[in-house]
């Protein structure tokens, strides 16, 4: 999800408008709502500045706004936390084992478990030696086109394969 997404995405569970939010960061308020309007619409990207003026009136880090970097603990959390907002991920626990797992609701959850399923089928069939390490990376490097379940990609023909490891 792209800086103007999120923007949107967290003034709107903050019932904030556009003029107001950019009342708040300094914005004259003449042009404040046309302002925020380009961030959201990625027509303009923010500068650092106006990025944390922005996460501090919407009281989130400035993680929470920007694309995060997944090489960061930091990163990855808000990427997480961004696919609880967007794909219904939750965090949990079974049996007390930390888990995440979907939540049924509507069309995310039905997109994400189909993805999810397809994942976890090559995963166990990689498990119980079905696969080897390079054919179950190759799947997931070349994902959605090698995926076999239909809901993606078409079945790949036999000398596709042969031909990726070439």
């Amino acid at each position: 999800m792209a800086i103007g997404e999120r923007i949107r995405f967290i003034r709107n569970l903050r019932g904030m408008t556009q003029k107001y939010l950019g009342t708040l960061i300094g914005f004259p308020e003449k042009t404040a709502d046309i302002r925020l309007a380009q961030y959201e619409s990625g027509a303009r990207t923010p500068k650092a500045d106006i990025t944390a003026a922005l996460a501090q009136a919407l009281a989130v880090a400035p993680e929470a706004l920007t694309v995060p970097d997944i090489d960061t603990d930091a990163g990855l959390m808000h990427t997480l936390f961004v696919l609880e907002d967007l794909r219904g991920l939750k965090i949990d626990t079974i049996d007390g084992e930390l888990c995440i797992r979907l939540e049924k609701r509507g069309t995310e959850y039905l997109n994400m478990y189909d993805m999810l399923s397809a994942w976890l089928e090559q995963a166990q069939k990689y498990r119980k030696g079905e696969i080897t390490k390079d054919e179950y990376d190759r799947w997931r490097y070349n994902y959605p086109k090698l995926d076999t379940t239909g809901h993606w990609a078409k079945v790949p023909p036999e000398g596709i394969l042969r031909d990726i490891n070439k």
